[in-house]
């Protein structure tokens, strides 16, 4: 496996890490989904698998993690602005 290749798959797994352990943490109620911590966390592993998608020319598993990582990073901004989450 070349380098790329190894960049390309530990940037999937990691982002696939971060989102379901989130996942567990909010189905477990340890952590909230209207945190900042939450979407943050969400963005980051929204962008690293759109990264991984893009890599791949998995475009619709790109767009997919695209809109999720930029809806993150608005409920980011609300956070830190303190506006009321959608």
């Amino acid at each position: 496996m070349g380098k790329m290749a190894e960049l390309n798959l530990v940037a999937g797994v990691s982002g696939m890490t971060i989102i379901l352990v989130l996942f567990i943490l909010s189905q477990m109620k340890r952590i909230s989904q209207d945190s900042l911590v939450y979407d943050s966390a969400n963005g980051a592993g929204a962008l690293l698998l759109a990264y991984y998608g893009f890599s791949l020319h998995a475009w619709p598993f790109f767009v997919l993690n695209s809109v999720w990582a930029a809806f993150s990073v608005y409920q980011v901004a609300g956070d830190i602005a303190g506006r009321k989450k959608c």
